[in-house]
């Protein structure tokens, strides 16, 4: 029971959820949830780069084009990186 002398309680605010951008409805660039460090997000452009740094190593420049492809696909998921 309330009287004017209580103050009516207000509800605890709602806590924002963390944004995920493997959560589809965080996420409508990534309708999949696909998960950027796994198997899933950008494998085509994922496996070319690391085949090259494989086979270059760190060498300045050798696989800056594909870094900058994969780069790109998973930004385009709405993945910050």
């Amino acid at each position: 029971i309330s009287s004017w002398w209580s103050p009516t309680p207000t509800p605890a605010p709602v806590p924002k959820e963390k944004y995920d951008p493997t959560n589809p409805k965080m996420n409508p660039l990534n309708p999949q949830g696909l998960k950027p460090r796994v198997c899933c997000a950008c494998p085509e452009t994922k496996s070319a780069r690391d085949a090259c740094f494989l086979q270059n190593g760190s060498e300045e420049g050798k696989c800056v084009e594909l870094l900058k492809k994969h780069v790109e696909c998973m930004r385009g998921l709405g993945f910050n990186i």
